[in-house]
């Protein structure tokens, strides 16, 4: 079997880290990919996605699984490429990524088909939107298209929210578009993850990623600072009450509106006192949370996405850790506002009993790594309960460093 990995960050090394470990023993190419990745899959040197696919019908792949959400919506479509030149993809057609390239979207899919979320408006200038929001704080203000996890602001004043919607409408940080202007819900929130191949759905291990910059979740968003995974991170009842309230009725209206979904699907879930409600959707697998999932999944991973591409889902190719995994990221001097680029990374040799997955680093002239991005790795280390994963990832990123390193020492501690 060979599989092409679409993306470069510490997802796609996560993902192709576990395709590596696949009883099947899949051939592994990469694109863009990086110096990480090139260390577990040979990467693909083209221009474009166009000459990416004239590549993998050239050289025989079996399977191209989408990491990356841009890929997705990117001209044709990374999925409905592949599909017209008979190339299986585990990644969702364009019409169906717009369930996380669109909050606009995903908002009418939602109510369309009952599933609880908030309530929201569609506005196209600052000045409309602090008319919608007329003074009731907080409130959550979310750019409608792509962009890299930073698109969303909750606002607890006016003066928050002018400094979003200056970011939005008047530097145009994220492009042009519209903007949501949604109701604030409150409570702990989870990602839940399902691999769908069209009607058919597997829900791996659910997880909590850690957004803001500093500890105690105070500061600027981020992609991500940090998640932990488990089982054992809901009960249940309330998974039963996600699967019949949220999981069923987004399939089954993916099915009657005939988006032909196949890939991963991410929930990101605000667990409130009336019951679960829907954040957001993407498009594919999380990140940083796929970093603390994967080591839980077993199995063939590898010929499980390659028959849920061809239509049939296979749960019992797979099988999940009942244990708690913890991901812990060090990000660069400067970041999330800027990163930095260039700092030797120290202490990867010392890591025992850990994965390490590269997202924004790249090898020197001397071989060394450096840094080469905002998120620059993940520490990531499991246990039997939380306590003993916390302490273990912890322990183990506390030997990595480099100038301007940033860490929360708060990963998986704080309360859910």
């Amino acid at each position: 079997m060979r599989i092409v990995v679409v993306g470069k960050g510490g997802r796609e090394h996560a993902l192709i880290r576990s395709l590596s470990e696949s009883r099947s023993q899949p051939e592994l190419f990469c694109f863009p990919g990086s110096d990480a990745i090139s260390e577990l899959a040979k990467l693909v040197e083209v221009a474009d996605m166009a000459e990416l696919i004239a590549w993998m019908g050239a050289n025989a792949i079996d399977l191209c699984l989408a990491g990356e959400e841009s890929y997705l919506l990117k001209d044709e479509g990374l999925a409905n490429l592949c599909v017209k030149n008979g190339i299986p993809c585990w990644g969702p057609p364009k019409d169906a990524a717009q369930l996380e390239g669109s909050k606009e979207f995903a908002k009418q899919f939602m109510e369309r088909h009952a599933i609880p979320t908030g309530a929201a408006s569609v506005v196209e200038s600052a000045e409309e939107a602090l008319e919608v929001i007329g003074g009731n704080y907080p409130t959550v203000l979310k750019f409608d298209g792509l962009a890299a996890g930073k698109g969303v602001a909750v606002c607890p004043d006016e003066a928050s929210a002018g400094e979003f919607l200056d970011e939005v409408f008047g530097k145009k940080r994220f492009g042009e578009g519209s903007m949501l202007v949604e109701e604030c819900l409150v409570g702990p929130e989870v990602s839940i993850f399902a691999a769908v191949s069209g009607g058919e759905s597997l829900i791996f291990t659910p997880a909590r990623d850690y957004k803001l910059i500093g500890e105690g979740d105070t500061g600027a968003n981020t992609g991500g600072m940090g998640a932990v995974a488990s089982r054992q991170l809901l009960d249940g009842k309330l998974m039963e009450r996600i699967q019949k309230d949220v999981i069923g009725p987004t399939i089954d209206g993916l099915e009657s509106d005939g988006l032909g979904y196949v890939g991963f699907l991410y929930f990101g879930l605000m667990l409130t006192s009336e019951g679960p409600k829907v954040i957001e959707y993407n498009c594919r697998f999380g990140d940083p949370e796929c970093q603390a999932v994967m080591p839980l999944v077993s199995g063939d991973f590898a010929e499980f996405c390659l028959e849920g591409a061809r239509g049939r889902l296979k749960p019992e190719l797979l099988s999940f850790d009942e244990g708690w995994s913890v991901g812990v990221i060090l990000a660069s001097g400067g970041y999330p506002a800027s990163s930095h680029s260039g700092d030797v990374i120290r202490g990867l040799d010392k890591v025992e009993g850990a994965r390490v997955y590269h997202a924004g680093t790249r090898k020197n002239g001397d071989g060394q790594w450096e840094t080469n991005g905002g998120r620059v790795l993940a520490v990531v280390a499991g246990g039997a309960d939380r306590v003993s994963a916390v302490e273990k990832a912890h322990a183990e990123a506390a030997k990595v460093d480099f100038d301007g390193a940033q860490r929360r020492n708060d990963i998986g501690r704080l309360s859910f």
